[in-house]
């Protein structure tokens, strides 16, 4: 049996663990990525940022994972797909087109979405990565098949939703990919927790507090069961900065 990929978490907080600034206020939008990058002010020392690379060099990582409330806020209508009227029984395999998942990874860098619902639409495209989205059964058809005529690849993992120890293993499997990088928000990160995917964690704390009911933070979904144990971890690192951020490095330790 192969191994499944490692999972590492990486995510930025504030020092009260929020990862937004707000439950709708999406970081990769203005002004909400100007004013999270407020938050730190310039460091004459900074902690080395880029988790990628170090991560690329030690595992062979080759995947970014990030669930579709990254791109899509949840109160945003995305536009509307045409209905497919043909046999639906092909949609609900997984679309994996040789001319991109035969290049060489890597450099080929996976750029992987949880989107069951079908709410992202894809416009851009960036050189040595390709997007992979992971659905389910329940995904509409006509999002399958507008993934198809954008020759954007797809695993179909789960029933009503992505089964996420499904998907990591299928990306295992079916594209060699070694470890996958999650750069999501609360919500898939606490479901990857739940599900027992996480191996290390690295949590990047801003200088600044947030606040608020509701808003997300570094680990967010179901809570634990009544007399069920918190996930225990190991520190491996700890880096500070003269701008005050501080960066935690934690492997995931086994029951």
């Amino acid at each position: 049996m192969l191994e499944r990929p490692r999972v590492v978490v990486n995510v930025g907080a504030s020092v009260d663990g929020k990862v937004a600034l707000t439950r709708d206020a999406l970081l990769m939008q203005q002004p909400s990525t100007d004013l999270w990058a407020a938050m730190t002010p310039p460091a004459a020392d900074p902690a080395p940022s880029d988790i990628l690379e170090t991560v690329r060099q030690q595992y062979g990582c080759n995947a970014i994972l990030e669930g579709s409330g990254s791109l899509v806020a949840e109160s945003e209508i995305p536009d509307e797909l045409p209905p497919y009227d043909g046999d639906t029984a092909e949609l609900y395999e997984h679309f994996l087109p040789a001319d991109i998942t035969g290049l060489p990874s890597p450099p080929l860098m996976w750029f992987t979405i949880v989107d069951s619902r079908g709410r992202v639409r894809w416009t851009e495209n960036h050189e040595n990565w390709a997007a992979l989205v992971l659905v389910a059964q329940s995904t509409p058809a006509a999002y399958l098949a507008y993934l198809r005529r954008e020759h954007i690849c797809y695993l179909v993992v789960g029933q009503d939703r992505v089964d996420l120890a499904q998907a990591i293993a299928a990306m295992g499997t079916e594209l060699g990919i070694r470890c996958v990088l999650s750069a999501a928000g609360g919500g898939l990160n606490g479901a990857l927790l739940r599900a027992g995917l996480i191996d290390e964690l690295y949590v990047t704390l801003a200088p600044a507090l947030i606040g608020g009911l509701g808003t997300p933070s570094i680990m967010d979904g179901p809570p634990l069961a009544r007399g069920e144990s918190a996930t225990r971890l190991q520190l491996l690192s700890v880096n500070t900065d003269t701008s005050g951020s501080v960066r935690l490095h934690y492997a995931v330790l086994e029951d």
